[in-house]
């Protein structure tokens, strides 16, 4: 028989356990997250016209196969 590398683990220690995430810890990254979505969906969704941000269409013509596959009108 081959002997395994691998020692089994001690029966007293319990790995399913484990301790929760405090809200503390996700909240500042849920926050982040959610204002670079904000941004992001603002440069696909409105960044042309009298709302613009940067003037020209280089935003426009960047994104723009992004605003048709979210359903955002621009022609």
């Amino acid at each position: 028989m081959a002997q395994s590398a691998i020692a089994p683990l001690p029966a007293s220690s319990d790995t399913s356990t484990q301790a929760p995430l405090p809200v503390r810890a996700v909240l500042p990254w849920a926050a982040f997250f959610g204002v670079l979505m904000l941004v992001l969906l603002y440069f696909v969704g409105t960044e042309q016209g009298a709302l613009s941000v940067f003037s020209g269409e280089t935003v426009h013509e960047f994104v723009h196969d992004g605003r048709h596959l979210l359903g955002f009108p621009c022609h």
